[in-house]
């Protein structure tokens, strides 16, 4: 047993127990102490315990109906009819929604303390109650003692049900009684309060239920990400790494997501209050379902149709929304089957700023994938219904995610049965082998709350294994994740392609899958495929596609395309020195006036083949690929005695402005001969030669010659007697 000073320390341990604490007993003061501690943190945290509205007790008592637990006849305690109770339509609310599921569950996971109380208080069997009745009862039972018995506030304008009042006056009139039962209940278990006889693996999934992070994506149709963090700023909220271990207000943004930032879950009433959410700019919702639309985001193209299936929340086509608003995409949204929530949604995706979103009415199994409104759908979106025991607040995964108020009985037993897992993962693979069946869509995302292999790998796999091969299309594979890998963990768990989130303090769990088409080998294009095309349209201006050489491509200001060079590299060098050394020869020749006539720079084009095809016929007698052969058949120069009638030309009548270059040439044997009484300082005639590109001339001084344009006519009957340097850079 524990003293009162270490019960009071227990129960600050304990941030969930004020769910049902009744500290107005004083039967020891083992349990008092401890029950005013937990009064305390009640008056500021969860639900003010004033009761519930009649609507409430009565949508809570059906849903309890249908998930309670059946015992056999022999320990049966209370018999439940099967009749429901009439609702009313506050009970579409959505609010009223939740506080009823709230109900129902926390009756569904204390039924057979509450039966032990109903009878050990006496009321059962000492009045007739009708059997359709019991369900309201054990939901109003559990209310009444986590108000500690108190009288319920009634609101002056609530519509009060007859029902609900013929049950709370019979739980008044055994207040007493059922209070003593209770502590006798709780001293058997040696227990400071009911919610201390729950198995251990309900405590703390709810414990870790009340401490998980709150995750919240941005509407960037509304605000930017920059005007959002200024905007939290000037409430007080300061932007951190991580918000783990942290009661300030503060906030993080996402690895994974950056348009998802994360709250500590004790801010959540606050933030509600701040227009930021209040207007839709920011918008609560657990990370799995960004992480799914994040991953079809980042395999769309700009006008790319998107098909969602199974979507839950609406939130989540929301935000699909949100993120290829700056596309020309629009997003199909199956199975709304009713027409009458049509106007509600639309109402709520304008003031959210959606407008690319279409609604079918038709279920996802019904649609084909010749349906003339899909057949721009290149990636699909699917969630389908499974156990989701990955997340840590059954309430909130039921309502936002799926109709199926059984999982609630699910979550308490630790598990769905396996025939009922068996099920789930039937319509999973029936789901995804018809998504694959969509002949025009490229990709399947499919992602899922479960952490069972049955309803995750085990699908994923045997869908691409028995695929139909016989169809025209490509088949899918199997592809890497498409989002980001933050941790060593992460990538550990996601070596086989599959991206996997286990359950933890920050995270509820998930698991996500990309499915890809096969690429085409018919529709792979070769370079030469793309160039034809693109000649073929107009598109390359007159260039042959036959050039080869990255030399040749730079070369594009000259307006005449090249015959296709056959050559080798060290051919080329062999023609550019040869060029080189017929535009020498050339230029002799208009020195001594042998051609009368001058080509003009635009007439230079007009003997660009001939003039290659010249070079590469003198090519063919060489023997020494490093001395041209031109020069091997070169009579002997005449000496430079005509020097006296020699008129320079200025440099722009025989040279052609060229972008400067750097060329190494190979060995040559040049005559060198000079009146002026200039000598090489070379001992022997074989050198290297480094020629580059002059940007001026210097006068006084005669031009070095530069490299020709390839296909340019050479200039012939060079004087072995023109002054040259062997060095010209020295």
């Amino acid at each position: 047993m524990l003293d009162s000073a270490s019960e009071e320390e227990f129960s600050e341990e304990k941030t969930t127990e004020e769910i049902s604490q009744l500290s107005y007993l004083q039967l020891s003061s083992l349990a008092l102490s401890g029950d005013t501690a937990y009064s305390e943190k009640t008056s500021t945290g969860f639900l003010e315990k004033t009761g519930y509205p009649d609507s409430v007790y009565i949508m809570a008592a059906n849903i309890f109906q249908g998930i309670r637990f059946e015992k056999s006849p022999e320990k049966v305690l209370i018999k439940y009819g099967n009749e429901p109770l009439p609702s009313s339509t506050e009970s579409e609310d959505e609010s009223f929604q939740r506080l009823s599921y709230e109900l129902a569950f926390s009756a569904l996971k204390f039924q057979d303390i509450l039966e032990t109380i109903l009878i050990d208080s006496y009321i059962f069997p000492s009045t007739i109650i009708p059997d359709h009745l019991n369900s309201l009862i054990i939901v109003m039972l559990y209310d009444f003692q986590d108000r500690k018995f108190q009288a319920r506030l009634l609101s002056d304008n609530e519509e009060s049900i007859a029902e609900v009042l013929e049950v709370e006056n019979l739980l008044n009139s055994f207040k007493t009684k059922l209070a003593a039962a209770l502590a006798r209940c709780r001293i058997k278990h040696d227990a400071l309060s009911i919610y201390h006889i729950l198995p251990e693996t309900v405590r703390n999934q709810e414990l870790r239920a009340s401490t998980l992070p709150l995750y919240a994506w941005i509407n960037t149709c509304k605000i930017s990400p920059e005007e959002v963090y200024h905007s939290l700023k000037k409430k007080g909220y300061n932007k951190v790494k991580s918000v783990l271990h942290i009661d300030n207000k503060v906030f993080a943004v996402d690895q994974h997501c950056y348009d998802v930032l994360i709250f500590p879950s004790h801010l959540k009433s606050d933030l509600l209050n701040i227009d930021l959410f209040k207007d839709y700019k920011l918008v609560f919702q657990d990370k799995s379902r960004s992480l799914a639309v994040h991953s079809v985001k980042a395999l769309l193209n700009m006008d790319d149709d998107i098909l969602m299936v199974n979507t839950g929340s609406w939130y989540t086509v929301a935000h699909m929304s949100v993120l290829t608003n700056n596309n020309t995409s629009k997003i199909f949204v199956c199975g709304v089957q009713s027409h009458t929530k049509d106007p509600d949604l639309k109402n709520l995706f304008t003031k959210m700023g959606c407008k690319n979103i279409e609604i079918l009415h038709e279920t996802f199994i019904n649609l084909e994938s010749k349906d003339h409104r899909l057949q721009k759908v290149k990636v699909i979106l699917l969630l389908p219904r499974c156990s989701g025991l990955g997340v840590s607040n059954p309430v909130e995964f039921i309502l936002n995610e799926h109709e199926d108020t059984g999982l609630l009985k699910d979550f308490f037993q630790g598990g769905p049965s396996e025939d009922k897992l068996h099920v789930l993962a039937q319509q999973q693979y029936e789901q995804l082998t018809h998504a694959m069946k969509f002949t025009r869509a490229q990709a399947v995302v499919y992602c899922t709350y479960s952490v069972y292999p049955e309803e995750n790998e085990a699908v994923v796999k045997k869908a691409l294994e028995f695929q139909d091969h016989g169809t025209k299309v490509q088949s899918y594979r199997l592809s890497p994740p498409v989002l980001p890998l933050c941790s060593l963990k992460e990538i550990h768990l996601s070596t086989d392609k599959f991206f996997r989130m286990e359950p933890s303090e920050i995270t509820n769990g998930c698991f996500l899958s990309v499915l890809t088409r096969e690429r085409d080998p018919s529709e792979t294009v070769s370079v030469k495929d793309v160039l034809a095309r693109a000649a073929a349209k107009g598109l390359l201006d007159g260039i042959e596609l036959g050039k080869p050489s990255k030399r040749e491509k730079k070369k594009k200001k000259s307006k005449m395309s090249l015959p296709k060079s056959s050559t080798s590299d060290s051919s080329r060098v062999q023609m550019t020195t040869a060029e080189f050394l017929s535009q020498e020869t050339n230029a002799s020749a208009h020195q001594s006036g042998t051609l009368t006539t001058k080509t003009s720079l635009p007439q230079k084009n007009t003997n660009q083949v001939g003039s290659s095809s010249q070079v590469r016929k003198s090519n063919k007698p060489t023997t020494n690929p490093l001395v041209p052969t031109f020069m091997k058949n070169t009579p002997p120069s005449r000496p430079y005695e005509r020097m006296t009638n020699f008129v320079r030309p200025r440099p722009e009548d025989r040279m052609i402005a060229l972008k400067p270059i750097e060329i190494v040439l190979p060995p040559v044997m040049l005559p060198f001969s000079s009146p002026q009484g200039i000598r090489s300082q070379i001992p022997t005639q074989h050198f290297y030669c480094r020629w580059v590109g002059p940007k001026t001339v210097m006068p006084g001084y005669l031009p070095t010659p530069s490299i020709p344009r390839r296909g340019k006519k050479p200039k012939e009957n060079l004087p072995s007697s023109l002054p040259r340097h062997p060095r010209p850079w020295l």
